[in-house]
């Protein structure tokens, strides 16, 4: 499996929406999300974009060429969390700085 199929997944799942809700956030076939997860085609470089916006990725992360570190702690990976979330977590670590 390619890291593009293995990472659409996962972020879909950690979203908690199936094949058919992502295809239709994204405009496209359940068919297409199938064959992205089953690594049987790539999307478009437009599409890839698009995935990329939604959840909040780069297409570097998407497509495996990203490495994320965390030597030092300092690094959360929020990758799938929607914009809320991660508005969540921030405000969190700020009320932490602030006790």
């Amino acid at each position: 499996m390619s890291t593009f199929a293995y990472r659409i997944k996962y972020l879909r799942q950690t979203r908690e929406l199936t094949q058919v809700q992502l295809a239709d956030k994204l405009g496209v076939s359940k068919q297409s999300i199938s064959n992205w997860e089953n690594d049987n085609i790539m999307p478009s470089v437009d599409m890839l974009e698009k995935i990329a916006d939604f959840f909040s990725v780069s297409t570097d992360y998407l497509l495996g060429r990203e490495k994320r570190k965390s030597t030092d702690g300092s690094t959360i990976d929020v990758t799938g969390l929607s914009p809320n979330q991660i508005e969540h977590i921030m405000l969190i670590v700020d009320d932490l700085r602030n006790s």
